[in-house]
C-alpha cells in the first residue's frame, strides 16, 4: 500500500479552534492535498475527533505541539490574534506558502496595525507581503502567491455588502456609514477563556462591541482604492451558533429604480462563484440569511432602499467560520496553488 501524501502537503496550527476544525473538515475532502499535522498545545496526543466529534471516522490525525512541527508544502495558522507574528520566523521556515487566519497580517502599514491594535506588530516587514484573503476583491493577487492573510468575519459580511454600490458609483465617500451585525456565539471561539467573554454564551442577548471595531480598518483599507469611506460597527450577539448578518446603512441617489440596482449588482457579482444576490419580491426568503448557509462558502447579498428619501439598508449574510474564516482560506489556497477556485467548497448548505 502507497502511504505517499497526494498533491500538496499540508499543516494546520491551532486546530483545536473552530476555525481550525473548519479547515480539517474542508481539506479532509480537498483532491489535491494531504494533511500531515495538526497542532494543539492542550490536546497533544488526542485524536482530532476529541476536539471535533463531527470528523469521527474521517480521520485518525492526532494533535502535535507546534515545537515539533515538520516542513510541509502549505501552512494554515489557524491561531489567536498575536501569536503568529510572534513565531513567525519559524513558520516561514517550514512551508513556502503560509496563510494566517488571525488578524496580525490583515492592515498593511505596521504604524496603521499599532494604531488599531494598540502594540507594535512582531514582524512589521512581513505585513507587506500578505496578500488580504478576500478572493473577490483580490484574485489576481492571490493566483499564485505565498502569503495571504485571513479576513475578519465581519469586515468581510460589510465588504460585500457595500461593494456592488461603491463600485458602481451609487456612495458617497463623504457619508457616515454605518453596519449592524448579528453574529451568533462561534464568533467568540471555543476556549473558556473566549467563551466566557462572549454574550450569545449566557444565553441573552446583548452588545458585543458598541464602537471602535476593529474590523473597521479592514473595510476601510478594502474600500480605499475607491475613496475615504468612513465606516462604523456595532456588533451584537444573538441566539444563534453560526452565521452574520450585516445590515450597513447607507444614502445612496434618490429616485434609483430596482432595475438600477439589479444593475449594479449583477455587474460586480454575475461571475463570482461564491457570492449570490438575494432580492426576491415575495415568498419565505426574500433576503439573505445567514441560517441558509451554515457549512458553506457562500454570501448572500441584497438590498432595501427607498427612492424617495435614497436611504439604503445594505445586507450580507455569510458563515463566520465558512465565508468568514476557513471558507475563504481555502479559497485562497486554491487561487495560491493552481487548484480549481472552488475545490473542497461546493457545499450547498442545508435547508430546511
Amino acid at each position: 500500500m502507497n502511504n505517499e501524501p497526494l498533491g500538496y502537503t499540508v499543516g494546520i496550527v491551532g486546530a483545536s479552534g473552530y476555525a481550525g476544525g473548519e479547515l480539517l473538515r474542508l481539506l479532509l475532502a480537498h483532491p489535491g492535498v494531504t494533511i500531515t499535522q495538526i497542532t494543539s498545545e492542550r490536546n497533544v496526543g488526542k485524536f482530532a475527533y476529541y476536539v471535533h466529534p463531527h470528523l469521527r471516522g474521517r480521520t485518525s490525525l492526532r494533535f502535535i505541539s507546534r515545537d515539533v512541527l515538520q516542513p510541509c508544502d502549505i501552512l494554515f495558522l489557524a491561531l489567536p490574534h498575536g501569536e503568529a507574528q510572534a513565531h513567525f520566523d519559524t513558520y516561514v521556515s517550514l512551508a513556502g506558502r503560509i496563510i494566517d487566519l488571525s488578524a496580525d497580517f490583515r492592515l498593511r502599514d505596521a504604524a496603521h496595525y499599532a494604531a488599531v491594535y494598540g502594540h507594535d506588530h512582531a514582524a512589521p516587514d512581513w505585513l507587506g507581503r500578505f496578500v488580504y484573503g478576500l478572493p473577490e476583491l483580490y484574485r489576481e493577487s492571490l493566483r499564485g502567491a505565498s502569503y495571504a492573510s485571513g479576513v475578519g468575519c465581519n469586515a468581510t459580511a460589510v465588504t460585500l455588502a457595500l461593494w456592488a454600490v461603491v463600485k458602481g458609483g451609487l456612495l458617497r465617500p463623504d457619508q457616515s456609514i454605518f453596519a449592524d451585525i448579528k453574529v451568533g456565539s462561534s464568533e467568540g471561539g471555543n476556549s473558556p477563556t473566549e467563551a466566557s467573554h462572549h454574550p450569545a454564551r449566557s444565553g441573552v442577548v446583548r452588545p458585543f462591541a458598541l464602537v471602535g471595531h476593529r474590523h473597521e480598518a479592514e473595510v476601510r483599507q478594502n474600500l480605499a482604492p475607491c475613496g475615504s469611506f468612513d465606516v462604523r460597527m456595532a456588533v451584537t450577539s444573538v441566539e444563534m451558533v453560526r452565521g452574520i448578518a450585516a445590515a450597513v446603512y447607507a444614502t445612496l441617489p434618490t429616485g434609483l429604480t430596482d432595475r438600477d440596482l439589479w444593475s449594479a449588482y449583477r455587474a460586480v457579482w454575475q461571475n463570482e462563484p461564491f457570492v449570490r444576490v438575494v432580492h426576491d419580491k415575495s415568498g419565505l426568503h426574500r433576503h439573505p440569511e445567514p441560517r441558509l448557509l451554515g457549512g458553506t462558502n457562500y454570501a448572500d447579498v441584497g438590498w432595501e432602499y427607498d427612492p424617495a428619501t435614497g436611504r439604503a439598508a445594505l445586507v450580507c449574510a455569510i458563515d463566520n467560520l465558512g465565508k468568514g474564516a476557513a471558507g475563504s482560506a481555502v479559497q485562497c489556497m486554491n487561487l495560491m496553488s493552481g487548484f480549481e477556485e472552488t475545490t473542497a467548497l461546493d457545499f450547498g448548505g442545508i435547508y430546511p
